[in-house]
């Protein structure tokens, strides 16, 4: 204990809060009408015996969500919104997530309930659930949570180790720390079950012995009326006999875990249903496992940040906190306690036992939330302050606490109803935002895509280099490495290069027969300048030879400003040392995507434009059209906000435009020529209606590069025509093409590229 303390005191600073994360939860799945569903676990989401991140708990109804360990609260929280969407979005039948924590609509005959099955190589896990319904019946094996994983990094406590006394081994040093956590937690698990509890009511379809013996709390509700957590009351997800263990040491845990296996109270170790567990992974203490979370029906994905931050501030206080170990009479006492915060945490007049005396539930509440602030308040980082003051608004104000509010809006309708509409609208929160994985928005938008589908299939990924977007995909031993989503070990150096090269392009095109523009190469930008003369009054593309996303191109229909046309091989210039200068070719843009010899997807892009009201300037309709959700900067949206610069204002000079020009009603203004997503423009799918010539066309062109993955751009007059010599060209193959335009296009359908990339890389 001694060593312990000196480390505690001499580390008195915010890295006390570095720490690993992790978060598993359930939901069950249930009907638009709130019946649990009787289907089997839905086969699209993969092998539940295997996958990752989801699987089953007890019922073939009940999805269990998986975190793998982050660095952060927010970024293991914006992993577990991720998984829930992908959930959300394949559920069959129309179902939803049923968004609490005590089960909805049950048959009343329990047979009915399948446990989950997990075919031959998992009949063990079968044989234990069978074990827990015979023990403890099928209703209350529905009641679902979320456990917040939690561990210090290893090389955190190997320095707090090598700068304490040392007067035990490391081992022994690491497992005082989280046995200190566990046995303060143990004592004081009552105060976060009063104040973030979030189960106020059972469904009357519910187990009969609990729902006869409770008072109406709507029409098809019952519950102890004043409850926080029913589903950690005596109704609750409990062991038939409160579990007294001894937490002394990890082998005197294990020994007092296995006495209660050899009395038959329980059948294995998982099976002990403390709210803190201890875990192990290969036998050596990993972590430790909070269990005492109710689903929070008032966010989507089943838990508030600022709760999850509590939980955290509260295991550091935990930490912090003096003690002298935990006896079977104090455990007993913190049984009671806990029954106290479940079922009486909203009464104003419900007592607890401290230390064998009774005292009032709220003025503890308020006396412990003093000393956790008093404990971290000189250590706690700038970043959790705002959960710190969420803690004290819970503390203080009964109206705040969840439980309280969920109560609230059940009783404005019914149990089933209330929950029904948090579970539909955050079903279309989940569609509306498909594109995005949480807690990784600040990586490209591709990438997101990418890992999402990752995460689908079952995919282990490790983020290798974030700000470069470069990723390392696992499954069943293969092994890939992406970067910015398209680019793979499926496309060799040397094609990468050539694409890359606009001048290498366009030779190899056209010795294959594929028109491309006309044009010529400059490295000096004098030259290009004085040149002038060669390309006045002909409609010209000036653009760096080496570039992507449509940077420094400038398209110029008449060609009869010289200081105009200089300052475009300016632009050029300012992103490569050699640029092309070349015909425009007429028609409309179309980015085709090609992945191994297939054509995937197709899209228009239309240029950044605007639509006049009468009333407003340029600049006041591009700043009002960019207030849309779908577009933002840097890849992050479907769509990329419009630009007020310079290319944008050259280009509405060609047109006799300025940023303060009003535009007649309806009237359409380009604020540029180039169509790239990148700077503005809307993506319009057109993969099925472009004839299959042009088609073949671009996976020549590919072949000519010896290209597996690309986004080509092509020139073509008329779409309704067939491909000949003069009606189109190709003016660029692009070698990191973004997918998320074809996954959410401006109009038209998802083609999923995310999905075909991961085919191509054999996932």
């Amino acid at each position: 204990m001694k060593s312990v303390n000196h480390i505690i005191d001499q580390h008195l600073s915010s890295r006390l809060f570095e720490g690993n994360f992790g978060f598993e939860k359930e939901n069950i799945r249930v009907d638009k009408s709130g019946h649990i569903a009787l289907t089997p676990h839905p086969e699209n989401l993969g092998d539940k015996l295997t996958h990752p991140y989801i699987t089953t708990d007890f019922s073939e109804s009940q999805i269990e969500m998986i975190t793998p360990i982050r660095p952060s609260v927010k970024e293991a929280l914006g992993f577990l919104e991720t998984i829930h969407d992908i959930v959300t979005l394949n559920l069959d039948n129309d179902e939803l997530l049923w968004p609490q924590s005590t089960p909805p609509l049950l048959p009343e005959d329990e047979a009915k309930i399948n446990i989950a099955h997990f075919g031959e190589k998992g009949i063990e896990n079968e044989k234990y659930r069978e074990h827990l319904a015979n023990t403890y019946g099928k209703k209350k094996q529905l009641l679902s949570g979320i456990h917040f994983n939690f561990s210090f990094p290893e090389k955190a406590l190997e320095h707090y180790y090598e700068t304490s006394e040392k007067n035990i081994s490391y081992d022994k040093f690491k497992e005082e720390i989280y046995l200190r956590i566990t046995r303060n937690f143990l004592k004081d698990r009552w105060f976060l079950i009063a104040l973030l509890g979030n189960s106020p009511v059972l469904h009357n379809t519910y187990n009969k012995s609990c729902i006869d013996e409770l008072p109406k709390a709507t029409s098809d509700a019952h519950h102890f009326c004043d409850a926080t957590s029913m589903r950690s009351s005596m109704c609750g997800y409990k062991n038939n006999i409160d579990l007294i263990l001894d937490y002394s040491s990890i082998e005197n845990y294990k020994k007092s875990i296995k006495s209660w296996i050899d009395k038959g109270v329980i059948s294995s170790e998982k099976e002990n249903y403390s709210t803190l567990r201890l875990k192990e992974i290969n036998g050596k203490l990993s972590h430790i496992e909070v269990r005492l979370l109710d689903l929070d029906p008032l966010v989507k994905c089943g838990i508030n940040p600022l709760n999850a931050e509590i939980i955290h501030i509260f295991l550091i206080y935990c930490l912090l906190k003096d003690e002298e170990g935990i006896s079977d009479e104090e455990q007993t006492e913190a049984h009671f306690n806990q029954e106290v915060a479940a079922e009486q945490g909203m009464s104003m007049t419900a007592d607890l036992k401290i230390d064998g005396k009774k005292v009032n539930l709220q003025r503890e509440i308020m006396l412990k939330y003093r000393a956790i602030e008093k404990t971290v308040e000189d250590i706690l980082p700038q970043k959790y302050m705002a959960s710190l003051e969420h803690l004290r608004n819970l503390s203080d104000h009964l109206k705040h606490r969840p439980a309280y509010r969920v109560l609230d809006g059940i009783k404005e309708t019914t149990f089933l109803e209330f929950h029904l509409q948090q579970a539909k609208q955050y079903y279309k929160e989940s569609n509306d935002q498909n594109y995005k994985f949480f807690g990784l928005e600040d990586m490209e938008l591709s990438t997101q895509l990418l890992l999402r589908e990752a995460v689908f299939r079952g995919v282990n990924f490790e983020i290798m280099d974030r700000p470069e977007n470069f990723v390392r995909l696992e499954k069943d031993g293969h092994i890939e490495h992406v970067m910015q989503a398209t680019r793979t070990s499926l496309d060799n150096y040397v094609s990468v290069l050539m694409m890359e090269n606009k001048v290498m392009t366009k030779k190899l095109l056209e010795a294959a027969n594929i028109r491309t523009p006309k044009g010529e190469q400059y490295s000096d930008v004098i030259k290009a300048k004085e040149d002038f003369m060669f390309f006045k009054g002909k409609a010209i593309v000036i653009k760096p030879k080496s570039t992507n996303f449509g940077l420094g191109i400038t398209i110029i229909k008449e060609n009869k400003n010289e200081e105009f046309y200089h300052r475009a091989i300016q632009m050029a210039f300012e992103h490569d040392n050699s640029i092309l200068i070349e015909e425009f070719v007429t028609g409309k843009e179309y980015r085709i995507f090609i992945i191994k010899d297939e054509v995937v997807g197709i899209l228009h892009r239309v240029p950044a434009n605007v639509k006049g009201d009468g009333e407003s300037t340029i600049r006041e309709l591009v700043i009002e059209k960019n207030k849309d959700p779908l577009r933002g900067k840097g890849y992050k949206t479907p769509l990329e906000k419009i630009a007020l610069g310079e290319a944008e204002e050259m280009f509405l000079e060609t047109q006799g435009y300025s940023f303060s020009t009003v535009p007649d009603k309806d009237q359409i203004i380009y604020l540029r020529e180039n169509s790239n997503i990148s700077t503005g423009g809307d993506s319009l799918d057109f993969t099925d209606d472009i004839p299959d010539s042009y088609k073949k066309i671009a996976v020549d062109a590919t072949k000519a590069l010896n290209v597996e993955i690309t986004g080509l751009d092509m020139m073509i007059d008329d779409i309704k025509e067939e491909a000949n010599v003069n009606n189109y060209a190709i003016i660029e193959m692009n070698f990191n093409p973004a997918i998320h335009i074809h996954c959410h296009p401006y109009k038209g359908k998802n083609r999923k590229l995310n999905a075909k990339v991961m085919d191509a890389l054999g996932y």
